[in-house]
């Protein structure tokens, strides 16, 4: 399962980027507004720091407009995936995309009906939340584990996305229900690096390896 980190911040994707195990981002109009910046300049410095696929999400409701911009949008970059809705507009327009040659990722996903429509029309990637999923009282979760089962049953090639994932406990369930990718907010992907032993551990072998060195300069 690839990681993918959920945030339009150029510092917070350098960060994990750095650890060499970022698969790609994705970024929405809400992330990318909290940036407070041209939109034209957040993608480009986003394009140029991720060699994976960097999903860039359509603001225009209607088909022929939303084709137009997704053209655009996937013209930024060859890693340039274009984000549309699970509308009926969403999938018209998807549909023209994934037939000119263009990735599309279908967002806010949250039923395997709706599923199954991104994977007839060629969708490269399907986003099923699950956090929002869980807030309104429904099990995000089975909603991952019966997308997963039916693409491997259909033998559907679209890479399922586990999205609006709250805690390191989300992405590990994700990986356990088969889902391709699982993307996250920053504060998740820090978490998913920690745990108090490894700290325990860490502090421990330091030291005892600072007091074998003063062991050795006292003998020398």
């Amino acid at each position: 399962m690839k990681l993918f980190l959920d945030t339009a911040s150029i510092d917070e994707i350098r960060e994990i980027n750095r650890w060499g195990v970022l698969g790609g981002v994705t970024t929405n109009p809400s992330l990318v507004a909290k940036e407070h910046g041209d939109p034209e300049h957040v993608w480009k410095q986003i394009l140029e720091e991720v060699d994976g696929p960097i999903s860039l999400e359509t603001t225009e409701l209607e088909a022929d407009a939303m084709f137009g911009q997704g053209v655009e949008l996937a013209a930024r970059a060859p890693n340039a995936v274009v984000k549309v809705p699970m509308t009926p507009d969403g999938l018209a327009a998807g549909n023209r995309l994934v037939k000119d040659g263009i990735r599309i990722n279908v967002t806010l996903v949250f039923s395997p009906a709706q599923a199954i429509l991104a994977a007839e029309i060629g969708a490269f990637i399907v986003s099923p939340f699950l956090g929002r999923l869980d807030d309104v009282g429904s099990d995000g979760m089975d909603l991952l584990r019966r997308i997963c089962e039916i693409y491997e049953i259909q033998g559907y090639e679209t890479n399922v996305l586990a999205a609006s994932l709250r805690h390191p406990m989300h992405v590990v369930e994700a990986a356990l229900a088969g889902a391709d990718i699982a993307t996250m907010p920053f504060a998740v992907f820090k978490q998913l690096v920690k745990h108090p032993l490894t700290d325990i551990g860490l502090e421990k072998f330091l030291e005892d390896w600072e007091a074998l060195q003063k062991e050795l300069k006292e003998g020398a």
